[in-house]
């Protein structure tokens, strides 16, 4: 099991009789399902099975289906020109009642027919329709189409789940580099509160006592950066959870992300340190990297 892009194409094809069929659908990113059909005259008794089978197969992502159809041979049939027809008795009456027709053979259906442009050839154009067995068919290869969208999407599913392995891999070690830094340690945060301490106690020699504890309190709250890093590895956690699970999670990876980035945001306007500070802003890279890629996840 793995996590399922929204990007695909799949396409599939088939005869039935004199008419060829072709499946293509295509899918691209978007907040929710946005399922769009078009289907040519005469075929949308297959509409509302065609919707239920996409609907079904896909959570998210803009999903375009679409049936082409059209005739491997044309069936050839003739009809006759009635105006042509007509216009050609009126002048053999005439000839008859001018006395003229004596001097030509006599005038006859059969004769008539046979002149050019009385019968013409002409293309059975009608839009077709099918029977139950075969719009069957047809639905049989848009089932095809479907699960060849979900293997493709699947399969570039799988390159994003490298791809997020990586960047969450990569938050790890930096979030780790973070911990490990001299300005994170209880020793560090303990001497630069003292040194801040005594700054405000020589500047404000008058200053309560209830005060300085107050200001000492906000600079530890300021100063320590251990509940950003412990959430950070939380979020790690659930990051690895939810592309492991297999189920559609773009959405709560998009807010996963979000949260990535309001922790490392705290982190840098936290951060008292060159190092720690490098650390944030790396971290904000790489979070921008993650949040682009879950855009693609369904």
């Amino acid at each position: 099991m793995t996590i399922a892009s929204m990007t695909g194409f799949a396409r599939t094809q088939g005869t039935i009789g004199d008419l060829a069929w072709v499946w293509e659908m295509r899918s691209v990113n978007n907040k929710g399902l946005d399922l769009r059909l078009r289907l040519p005259s005469g075929f949308e008794a297959l509409d509302q099975p065609a919707r239920k089978l996409a609907s079904g197969a896909f959570a998210r992502g803009s999903v375009s289906v679409n049936l082409q159809v059209q005739r491997t041979r044309a069936t050839a049939s003739y009809q006759i020109n009635e105006a042509w027809l007509a216009t050609l008795q009126a002048r053999a009456r005439l000839l008859l009642l001018q006395g003229d027709a004596v001097e030509f053979a006599p005038i006859s259906p059969d004769g008539l027919l046979a002149l050019r442009g009385v019968i013409e050839a002409a293309d059975e154009t009608a839009d077709p329709t099918l029977e139950a067995g075969a719009q069957a068919e047809i639905m049989a290869g848009a089932e095809a189409a479907v699960m060849a969208l979900l293997q493709a999407r699947g399969e570039e599913g799988q390159a994003l789940k490298a791809i997020l392995t990586e960047h969450l891999d990569h938050i790890a070690a930096l979030t780790a580099a973070a911990r490990n830094t001299a300005a994170t340690q209880p020793e560090a945060i303990q001497a630069r509160l003292m040194r801040t301490v005594g700054d405000i106690i020589a500047s404000n020699a008058t200053l309560p006592e209830d005060r300085i504890a107050q200001e000492v309190a906000m600079l530890a709250a300021k100063s320590d950066v251990r509940e950003e890093l412990d959430r950070l590895e939380a979020h790690i956690a659930a990051g690895r959870e939810l592309i492991n699970k297999g189920e559609p999670c773009g959405r709560k990876l998009e807010f996963l992300a979000q949260e990535f980035n309001r922790e490392a945001n705290t982190l840098c306007s936290k951060s008292q340190d060159i190092d720690l500070t490098r650390i944030g802003l790396d971290l904000k890279a790489t979070i921008d990297q993650v949040r682009e890629q879950v855009a693609n996840v369904e």
